[in-house]
């Protein structure tokens, strides 16, 4: 029966299933503190779901709910849906029947940002030895802020749940119940965190593509960069260039807005004003951590939050978001209209229209549902600020988890629209290229029409 579901279906069902299982472990007693909260069955599936698709909103912190057994439960969610649970089913398969599918290919291949299903095994084992050894190096830093703080025990197990969860971009925290706002001005802390949320949503291929451009160098005699980034991939460098003029362009405009904000980083000196506001830029490419409250922050400076929160991270990584590739893409088809070029380019070389149309249908899909999502929220919790619930609604559907202190707020049923867009905006994308792209092209010609336009 599993081998009649389409790709798609399988990518729906394999989180639907890991979600089921998860609530039911994060709901044992054995997984609570003995004086925890009193939680409801909703409450463990809304941190489950957010745990899985990565997000970072809770209704119960998890400093308060889960013990230690419950937040390793809580760090395998996490970890499961930061590497994508068909990278995971796939891996299964190897190990168990040493091969796959073609639609299985299909799909991981797709997941993972791959172009060719080329030594898909080796690539597989490539994207685990990245994350892990990532994780653990960016631990082993934390450790040394962590472990005088908290102690051994506590200090190294704090250490590798906040690893995971942000090279995840799940944004979850076992520190307290205002996530590293009391962190703020630690450069360990910041900058160890801030490395781990990059390294994960630009991407596996990303990865790969510096890893073997660095042996390349190495290797080079004489050394010459060059030569050595000739193979660098076009996707590989549209990631790494969007996501620098990211970084560069939030950090400084969050600078300027919030500067003389008193309530976040008005009183801080100028490379700690510069700290804050590159943590939270980085934050917002969907890792839901906060180190200043958004209720503080100026209209103007969490309406830039959104926007970047919407673009969010990298293709094939644990980032959600539209992706910094169909925000490029669309841009450069502004660009090439303005200066009026017929084809969409980069660095000399044409992005196919299919490609260009896969964006926009990503993009209209992303603002679907969000607006769906969005006046459902209006409507079920009309006591909550409008701009809250936006702010909510963008920060599921993107896979971020900042919020404006409204999610423990909110109603039943806007709980299960928060849940639904968090499901949506981690497996719909996804799941509508794959549709795209397993589809079989018509080739139909119909006479042409004029449409004005503005």
């Amino acid at each position: 029966m599993i081998n009649r579901l389409t790709v798609t279906q399988k990518l729906v069902l394999s989180f639907v299933f890991v979600i089921i299982v998860g609530r039911i472990l994060l709901s044992l007693p054995i997984s609570h503190y003995a004086n925890s909260p009193e939680t409801s069955y909703l409450d463990h599936l809304f941190n489950t779901v957010s745990m899985v698709c990565v997000t970072g909103l809770s209704v119960v912190p998890v400093s308060k709910a889960y013990n230690g057994l419950g937040q390793i439960f809580s760090m395998l969610l996490m970890q499961t849906g930061g590497l994508g649970l068909v990278s995971l089913i796939a891996f299964s398969t190897y190990t168990l029947k040493n091969k796959l599918g073609l639609s299985d290919q299909d799909l991981l291949q797709s997941a993972l940002s791959r172009d060719n299903q080329k030594d898909l095994k080796a690539y597989l084992f490539k994207v685990y030895k990245i994350t892990f050894s990532i994780e653990v190096l960016a631990a082993l830093v934390i450790m040394t802020d962590f472990i005088p703080r908290f102690g051994l025990g506590h200090g190294i197990f704090n250490s590798l749940f906040l690893a995971v969860s942000a090279f995840c971009n799940a944004g979850f925290d076992n520190l307290g119940s205002n996530s590293l706002q009391d962190y703020a001005t630690n450069p360990t802390i910041n900058l160890a965190v801030a490395f781990l949320i990059m390294s994960g949503s630009l991407g596996f291929a990303v990865w790969i593509d510096l890893i073997q451009l660095l042996r390349r160098y190495i290797k080079d005699c004489p050394r010459n960069w060059k030569l050595a980034c000739r193979p660098f991939s076009n996707q590989s460098r549209l990631v790494l260039i969007s996501t620098g003029c990211l970084l560069l362009g939030g950090t400084l405009l969050a600078w300027l807005l919030e500067m003389d904000n008193s309530k976040t980083i008005g009183t801080l000196n100028v490379w700690q004003q510069l700290l804050v506001s590159f943590f939270q830029t980085v934050t917002m490419r969907t890792a839901g951590f906060a180190t200043i409250s958004y209720t503080n922050v100026d209209f103007s400076t969490n309406l830039l939050f959104m926007i970047q929160m919407i673009i969010g991270g990298g293709p094939g990584g644990t980032a959600g978001g539209i992706k910094v590739t169909t925000a490029t893409i669309m841009f450069l088809l502004f660009k090439s209209e303005l200066s009026g070029n017929s084809s969409v380019v980069f660095r000399n070389r044409i992005i196919s229209n299919k490609t260009v149309l896969q964006a926009f249908t990503v993009i209209l899909f992303f603002l679907t549902m969000l607006f769906v999502g969005y006046v459902i929220l209006l409507e079920t919790n009309p006591t909550l600020s409008p701009l809250g619930l936006l702010f909510e609604s963008v920060s599921a559907i993107a896979t971020v988890g900042v919020s404006m202190d409204l999610t423990p707020n909110l109603n039943t049923l806007g709980r299960l629209v928060i849940m639904s867009l968090m499901f949506i905006g981690r497996v719909g994308p996804i799941t509508v290229l794959l549709s795209l792209m397993t589809k079989k092209e018509k080739h139909v010609s119909y006479a042409p029409t004029d449409i004005s336009v503005g």
